[in-house]
């Protein structure tokens, strides 16, 4: 009730002008934001020679959901690829995870030599594109032995996420009042117990949104390092068994279409149920306490 009355406090506070130009705002973003998936849903429910009609038809005629079943036929193992996507995301988002939070804290609350440098080392790292390094990657795979597994696709994809995490997350971090982990040193705490109990529990939103931002990035990045490092059914990602649709004269454009939003399903889920995570100030209610 109170953060209802607070809310109708802050919009009274504006005038109809100011009320219209902020929704019309609003409206105009949701509007570029959204209308790609909306018009990438509406080609899934068109009929293939609808597509290319002149006039070109926004809303789909004798619309339906045929393409949705058709593209498990046309591509068997399409389940499978969407289990190894998921899985190797998942992996690597838990491999960024445990090198990342440590490393966070330490640049946010240490300071030593070449601090400044290594950061920046980091953020030098994330303009690189991974088409850069792919021939010293794929030698590098190929003498570890790792060419045709999942650790193949999972390795780089986290090692090209980790410094943009570090970055996100130590500036998290560096929220967090330092009388907390002051008053843990004078009650005797160690560093780690410190770090464990104190400084893990107040982070905890922030780790989550760095673990939202790492799986979307690991998800989405799948292509370029399966099509090189990987050539085994088992083991593709769904990118790649995308590439199904490409055919030699034409483009399935509705499944494909279909495809691409029953594969990113998984994602949004796992995403919806996390998303209060992503509303930051968390670490306000820490110092009340």
């Amino acid at each position: 009730m109170r953060r209802r009355e607070s809310t109708r406090a802050m919009i009274d506070r504006y005038s109809w002008v100011e009320l219209i130009m902020i929704y019309l705002g609003i409206f105009v973003f949701l509007f570029f934001m959204l209308s790609p998936f909306i018009e990438g849903f509406l080609v899934s429910l068109k009929p293939l020679a609808q597509l290319f009609s002149t006039p070109y038809r926004f809303w789909p005629e004798n619309g339906s959901f045929e393409a949705y079943r058709t593209m498990w036929i046309r591509i068997p193992y399409f389940a499978l690829y969407i289990f190894n996507s998921l899985l190797i995301a998942t992996v690597a988002t838990m491999i960024v995870l445990v090198l990342v939070v440590p490393a966070a804290y330490a640049f946010a609350r240490f300071r030593f030599k070449g601090m400044a440098l290594v950061l920046g080392a980091f953020l030098a790292v994330s303009m690189f594109s991974g088409a850069v390094l792919l021939i010293p990657l794929f030698r590098l795979m190929r003498t570890l032995g790792l060419l045709n597994t999942y650790w193949a696709m999972i390795i780089p994809g986290a090692a090209f996420l980790i410094p943009s995490a570090i970055w996100l997350l130590r500036t998290y971090m560096m929220r967090i009042p330092p009388e907390l982990h002051e008053a843990a040193y004078m009650d005797g705490a160690s560093q780690f117990y410190t770090f464990r109990r104190v400084i893990l529990p107040i982070a905890r939103p922030g780790i989550i949104v760095v673990a939202i931002m790492t799986f979307i990035g690991a998800y989405a990045q799948q292509f370029i390092f399966a099509l090189t490092f990987n050539s085994k059914t088992e083991y593709m990602p769904l990118p790649v068994g995308l590439f199904a649709f490409f055919g030699k004269q034409e483009v399935i454009w509705n499944e494909l279409m279909a495809a691409s939003f029953v594969g990113i399903a998984p994602a949004l889920v796992i995403i919806f149920f996390l998303q209060r995570y992503l509303v930051g100030g968390l670490t306000a209610g820490a110092v009340k306490q």
